[in-house]
């Protein structure tokens, strides 16, 4: 029975690794998984080797106070792999503990995908001459980067993004009012502080301060992200708004449906939103020092892949210094209270969406079919 071996370091790998795991029991129901993963690899069948928000950091400085333990769990796992030998290894996003596990693994003579291709068109390209020997096969999810990394030998595959598997689009607006006692006239505003500590430590004052900028009457809604749910809930109490908290992602997805406008941070959440039709404001903060790097190493324009698709503002992205209460309600405010704003944003998502759909079948149909031609005899 074919071992498959996955890594997901956070909740988005997590999603991925689980429609993944999916798509693959589908064609092949005698796979046996293990590895690293939350939730929804787990309700595939993955019994993760330890907790994946372990692995949850994001940022340059942020990572330091982890260190010892990222080191630690790349270690153990880099033995679970060797000890169990699986006959493929699937790492998902997550690349600065991902490249390091295939570093280690290297010589193990064993198959490797790594699915999520690494952002180095963005930014330190650098990087992508470490690359070469690390995997088998590269899934990537936006349509040009089999062209990017192929001009550097490393052959991809385009997949489809995930978020097409979302059903993001697929939220009852009208029974989330009903639930909630909401007004059919009512503004809602879904907030996304993001799925890392680091995110939302930064965010969610700021987030709090911007709805006491709003009209009077706006319903914030947060969906909780598993790792953060927590740290969310608490920082949410000082906000002069309590907003309605969503947990399940049906709920999450009727949000949508309910919602004017969103203010999220950069991410797939905006790949969700847009599917969903719901007008949003990009932001996103981190430490100053890490700014100061990544800006005077990025070689792109705009921090969403909306924008980044479209080579065009479709919308509105207020980053770093930026990302100010003043700044982000004077944008929220045109989007919920202008009735033209909002449908004008809105028309511009459909040619992005449709850019990142496979050439056949769902997204994790093509990337099971990937991983599978990796099998003995695939």
């Amino acid at each position: 029975m074919p071992l498959i071996y996955l890594i997901a370091g956070e909740q988005s790998g997590d999603a991925l690794g689980a429609r993944l795991m999916h798509a693959m029991k589908a064609v092949r129901p005698d796979l046996h998984f293990a590895g690293i993963g939350g939730a929804g690899m787990a309700a595939e069948g993955l019994a993760t080797l330890f907790p994946m928000r372990d692995l949850a950091v994001m940022g340059l400085l942020e990572v330091l106070p982890k260190v010892l333990l990222l080191r630690r769990r790349i270690e153990e796992t880099v033995a679970d792999i060797a000890a169990r030998r699986p006959d493929v290894v699937v790492t998902i996003d997550a690349p600065g503990f991902a490249i390091r596990v295939l570093r280690r693994i290297a010589g193990l003579g064993l198959k490797r995908a790594h699915y999520v291709a690494p952002q180095v068109w963005a930014w330190r390209e650098n990087r992508v001459k470490r690359y070469p020997g690390l995997w088998d096969s590269l899934l990537c999810l936006l349509p040009f980067e089999p062209a990017f990394f192929a001009r550097h030998g490393l052959p991809g595959i385009f997949v489809g993004h995930p978020v097409l598997e979302s059903r993001a689009d697929t939220g009852n607006g009208a029974a989330f009012r009903a639930r909630h006692g909401i007004a059919a006239d009512a503004l809602v505003l879904t907030v996304m502080p993001g799925s890392r500590g680091t995110e939302v430590s930064k965010l969610l004052p700021i987030l709090g301060e911007t709805l006491r900028r709003l009209p009077v009457g706006v319903i914030p809604v947060v969906p909780l992200a598993g790792p953060v749910a927590e740290a969310v809930r608490a920082g949410t109490e000082a906000w002069p708004v309590r907003p309605i908290l969503v947990t399940a992602i049906a709920e999450k997805f009727d949000a949508f449906a309910a919602s004017n406008a969103a203010l999220t941070k950069s991410g797939t959440s905006t790949l969700e939103l847009a599917l969903a039709g719901v007008p949003m404001v990009v932001t996103y903060r981190v430490n100053p020092i890490t700014a100061w790097i990544v800006r005077r190493t990025v070689k792109v324009k705009y921090a969403s892949l909306l924008n980044l698709l479209a080579g065009r503002d479709v919308i509105p992205e207020l980053i770093q210094e930026d990302c100010t209460p003043e700044k982000l309600a004077a944008v929220l405010r045109v989007l919920l209270t202008d009735a033209s704003a909002g449908p004008a944003q809105v028309a511009g998502y459909r040619p992005m969406l449709d850019a990142l759909r496979p050439a056949h079948g769902l997204p994790s149909e093509a990337a099971a079919a990937a991983v599978l031609g990796l099998l003995p005899g695939g």
